[in-house]
């Protein structure tokens, strides 16, 4: 293909990722059962469009694919399980979720954005607790229904988390 008709698909199709992300909010306006079934939907429409669209553009033409910015973690993917965790000695669960909700808002947030208020917060009452640890916690809590999430809790942009009404 050549590369105007890259630009051009490349454009319509980061368009379409930017509304399938708007229909992401819209969604979570539904009950948590819809929630999750449209929002597996939507990951897996997403997925197809970044695999079997965009990438085989960004192969021919990989000028045109988007930088990807710079992260502290070096990824945006928690594959740290819970029960993997240590935490600090004298910091129970309950003292830790304590500190996540005393962020947390009943606004839809950004898993990230959370990961970060969290550990700002441990900073500030010297705890040394990773961002990994802070999003499998996160994912525990949005698993047992204790906060809402939406998205792949372990995808932290692809993600948002909101205490419950």
């Amino acid at each position: 293909m050549r590369r105007e008709q890259a630009v051009r698909i490349n454009d319509r199709l980061l368009d379409a990722c930017a509304a399938l992300d708007r229909a992401r909010v819209a969604i979570a306006d539904l009950g948590k059962a819809e929630r999750i079934e449209l929002d597996d939907r939507l990951e897996e429409v997403l997925g197809t469009l970044e695999d079997e669209l965009l990438q085989p553009i960004y192969d021919q033409h990989p000028d045109l694919k988007p930088p990807r910015p710079d992260r502290e973690s070096n990824s945006d993917v928690c594959e740290l399980t819970w029960d993997e965790v240590q935490l600090p000695p004298g910091v129970t669960e309950q003292q830790f979720d304590e500190i996540i909700f005393s962020v947390m808002k009943p606004t839809w947030r950004k898993t990230a954005m959370m990961v970060i208020y969290v550990m700002d917060r441990c900073k500030e009452l010297g705890l040394a607790i990773e961002g990994q640890v802070i999003a499998a916690r996160l994912k525990v809590l949005s698993d047992s229904d204790r906060i809402e999430g939406i998205g792949n809790i372990q995808s932290w942009l692809h993600s948002e988390v909101r205490l419950k009404d």
